[in-house]
């Protein structure tokens, strides 16, 4: 049986939450400067010149900041599995691409839950571990976790024809 012919129980792409539109992001900009401009020009009128430059880094910082997380959410893992193996493909926002290939009938899913931290899901198998969906929240993890566990259990049940 080739690699062609080996069938795929789960392919899931996993990205980030991205922060906001182009649009509204600059929309949120523009404000604030506007807003910064106007109390920079009263602080300026009443004395108080050395304000100004500061009301300006505020403004930079928020663009910087914004432009910071929507590079940040380009970021994603792909977790693909078929019968013989489970590929999880890091796709970082700027990098190399990290892959990791483990054997299905071996993989153990964990998911930490600790009270007061959010939950971290750990695939592990042989010594290895990889964490998947570090930046998705507690109940997206959960979800995919349960996902993951019903592809591995149908992957280890399948026999081929």
């Amino acid at each position: 049986m080739s690699e062609r012919d080996d069938p795929v129980f789960l392919d899931a792409v996993l990205r980030p939450n991205p922060p906001m539109s182009p649009g509204v992001l600059l929309a949120v900009l523009v404000g604030v400067a506007a807003m910064n401009l106007g109390f920079g020009i009263l602080f300026v009128l009443r004395g108080a010149w050395p304000i100004a430059p500061f009301m300006g880094a505020d403004v930079a910082l928020l663009a910087w900041a914004f432009h910071a997380s929507r590079m940040a959410a380009r970021a994603f893992e792909r977790v693909t599995l078929t019968s013989t193996t489970l590929s999880v493909a890091h796709h970082p926002a700027k990098g190399r691409t990290r892959e990791t290939v483990l054997n299905p009938y071996w993989v153990r899913v964990q998911l930490e839950q600790p009270e007061d931290m959010p939950r971290k899901l750990t695939l592990r198998s042989h010594g290895q571990s990889v964490q998947v969906g570090s930046f998705l929240g507690p109940r997206e993890r959960r979800s995919f976790a349960d996902v993951l566990k019903a592809a591995l259990g149908a992957a280890r049940a399948w026999r081929p024809a």
